[in-house]
């Protein structure tokens, strides 16, 4: 539409919601638009705002200058985009000024209506396909939907469609969760024995649940959809990138689920929508006559049964896992990233996890029997260090709790759980390797020894566990601790008495003399 001819609109369509009796702030909420326009817009006359419209369209641009080389480009590529002419003007003039891309929009746009050079972009040839033989081609899609359940909060759901070109004959399965090639797997299956057969053939787009990379023609598969072609024997035809409307049946019938079955329907469980489906499949699509055969799928599948390769349910082998190995810190390194694992993970060399992939989480588990390890989304890009919190040093009691355990192996307890106390204010990140270091020098030790060393150090305030692990020692081997412990740096403030002593001085005059004699000796 033309931009002026909206405008126009827009204005008179303030006025009338302003005759009906709308308040500025009803009629701005009603149309999207600020309060200031509206209330511009209703202190001007006709003949005002239409003048305004033509100061506007009359007015300078600031890209007036290169109005000829649009014009030249857009005579000649008729489809050019408003965002490839920006980067022609930044290429062909240097120094064209910085202008935002809605500037840029806004003047092909009035170049494109100044000149008559409308968007023609080249149609698509088509041509009428015959009809397929029966048992020959089904094609295969992909769908999503945002549904509301019983309390009104959306929920959204995903579907697999697979289609018989000849007979149009549908099955449609939901899930809840986010494709991937076992799904994919599981849902063909379905599939088959809904329909009671397998064609030769199957279309699909280049999705990457079913193939890793297009390889110029040679089309790689992942690991799990290509083992189950093998095993089913049906032929792969897969659409060129960017064109679903080679596989045009599936692809209307993924509008009509969205819009005859899906449109306003309640969300209960998936289980009650995968029933729902079926009931519609039965009395509805595949029931109606089709706009373009005139047939029932449902009669032109009884037909196409006897053409479709008999149906065997697939049993899969049990894969082996992706085996990656686990770094001395407990970590596991995936696609230039690298995923924390709780400790103790890392065994030695050679310690292994397994590794898969599901909607956008990586879970760890065990090589062996499976069992999950912990999960952590995916990283966006490389180089970066995903670590849980829980991912740590153990954790399994509170420092309260150790605390208290610590002090239940001191004979004096209450005297122990004080001084551990001070030991937490004085060292708070370092409280779990202070009571490990204590409880490792006290086990087996005389309890007298260190009920003595724990007085010792309550008295003195040493806050330090090497430090208590020190006078033990010196306890054990029948030394006094008194003689021996020079507290250097107390922590408490207090200085020896010894350390305010100020050493004898010199008197500067008497090494004067001494070398003036020397001085004068050497003279005579």
């Amino acid at each position: 539409m033309n931009v002026y001819l909206n405008k126009f609109m827009i204005y008179f369509e303030i006025h009338r919601l302003y005759r009906e009796g709308f308040s500025i702030r009803q009629t701005s909420e009603e149309l999207v638009l600020n309060r200031r326009t509206v209330s511009k817009y209703l202190s001007m006359s006709e003949l005002e705002f239409e003048q305004m419209m033509i100061d506007q369209s009359e007015r300078n641009k600031v890209l007036s200058p290169y109005e000829s080389f649009v014009k030249s480009r857009l005579d000649k590529f008729r489809d050019t985009t408003a965002a490839q002419m920006h980067d022609w003007l930044k290429e062909h003039f240097k120094d064209l000024p910085k202008v935002s891309q809605k500037t840029v929009f806004n003047f092909v746009s009035w170049v494109r209506r100044k000149h008559n050079l409308p968007f023609i972009k080249t149609p698509r040839e088509y041509e009428m396909v015959e009809e397929l033989p029966y048992g020959k081609q089904a094609q295969v899609d992909f769908g999503e939907y945002n549904m509301r359940n019983t309390s009104g909060n959306r929920v959204k759901v995903f579907f697999f469609i697979l289609t018989l070109s000849r007979s149009r004959f549908k099955y449609v399965w939901f899930t809840n969760k986010y494709f991937t090639s076992l799904l994919a797997v599981e849902a063909h299956e379905k599939a088959f024995a809904f329909i009671r057969g397998i064609p030769l053939e199957i279309v699909y787009d280049q999705d990457k649940v079913f193939m890793v990379s297009e390889n110029g023609g040679d089309i790689i598969l992942t690991d799990t959809f290509r083992a189950y072609t093998r095993e089913q024997s049906f032929s792969l035809y897969f659409c060129r990138k960017s064109d679903p409307e080679s596989k045009g049946k599936v692809e209307n019938v993924v509008k009509y689920v969205k819009m005859n079955f899906l449109y306003n329907r309640t969300f209960h469980n998936i289980e009650t929508l995968n029933d729902e489906v079926l009931g519609w499949l039965g009395r509805t699509a595949n029931l109606l006559p089709h706009g373009v055969t005139k047939k029932e799928p449902y009669s032109e599948h009884n037909i196409e049964q006897s053409y479709l390769t008999p149906y065997r349910p697939y049993l899969p082998k049990q894969a082996s896992p992706d085996l990656y190995a686990v770094r001395k810190d407990n970590s596991v390194p995936y696609k230039g990233n690298f995923y924390s694992l709780p400790l103790g993970t890392y065994k030695g060399k050679g310690s292994r996890v397994a590794l898969h992939v599901e909607a956008d989480e990586l879970i760890v588990s065990q090589p062996v029997n499976n069992t999950e390890i912990c999960r952590h989304f995916l990283a966006v890009g490389t180089g970066q260090k995903i670590k849980k919190t829980d991912h740590s040093r153990d954790k399994t009691g509170s420092i309260d709790e150790r605390i208290a355990k610590a002090a239940r192996q001191f004979t004096q307890e209450a005297l122990a759980q004080e001084w551990m106390e001070l030991l937490r204010e004085k060292k708070p990140r370092y409280i779990r390797d202070q009571l490990d270091i204590i409880q490792k020098a006290i086990d087996g030790v005389d309890p007298k020894k260190v009920e003595f060393t724990l007085k010792y150090c309550v008295e003195k305030s040493i806050c330090s566990a090497s430090d208590f692990k020190a006078i033990l020692e010196l306890q054990q081997s029948d030394k006094k601790a008194e003689p021996n412990i020079k507290v250097l740096n107390p922590l408490n403030g207090k200085l020896p008495e010894n350390a305010l002593i100020q050493p004898e001085k010199s008197n500067i005059g008497e090494y004067e003399a001494i070398v003036n004699h020397k001085n004068n000796k050497k003279i005579n």
